[in-house]
């Protein structure tokens, strides 16, 4: 059975024509070959897809959801109850989390996070400002996790 033009899957894609200079392209085609892109539009599509992500990103309400990844230094007095604070005071934002030991003092932890761009950028800072965490890097993508549960009706 054929579909008309009206009934075609909504999933298409639109080509469009990018003009690079040699050396843009070859660079492209190499990382193209060490990712394992099928192609260029591939790498190009999630590149693209990056900038949009940190644009809205940069826009401060737009929902995004995310991960913030911490290391730091798990001996540092009342650093844990610290974080696990500023977890607590933004629980509408954090999602779950999960803490891996590296090493006797070294903690790795991995916080899972929604809500608008502005407010998980500033979960973020407050974390990342506590004395004892080492590194940290707040990734969030164009995307929103699904409701856990149903607004309840009242």
């Amino acid at each position: 059975m054929k579909m008309s033009q009206l009934e075609k899957p909504a999933n298409l894609v639109s080509r469009i024509s990018v003009s690079l200079p040699p050396d843009l392209l070859t660079e492209l085609d190499e990382m193209v070959e060490s990712r394992g892109y099928d192609s260029r539009s591939q790498a190009i599509g999630e590149m693209v897809h990056y900038q949009l992500a940190e644009h809205k990103q940069s826009l401060g309400n737009e929902v995004m959801a995310g991960t913030l990844t911490l290391l730091y230094n798990r001996a540092t007095r009342g650093l844990q109850g610290r974080l696990a604070d500023i977890q607590y005071q933004n629980v509408a934002e954090v999602i779950s989390s999960l803490h891996v030991h590296l090493s006797e003092d070294q903690m790795l932890e991995v916080i899972l996070v929604q809500g608008p761009a502005a407010k998980l950028q500033a979960i973020s800072n407050e974390m990342l400002a506590q004395r004892g965490v080492i590194t940290g890097r707040l990734q969030l993508l164009a995307a929103v996790i699904p409701p856990l549960h149903a607004p309840v009706e009242v």
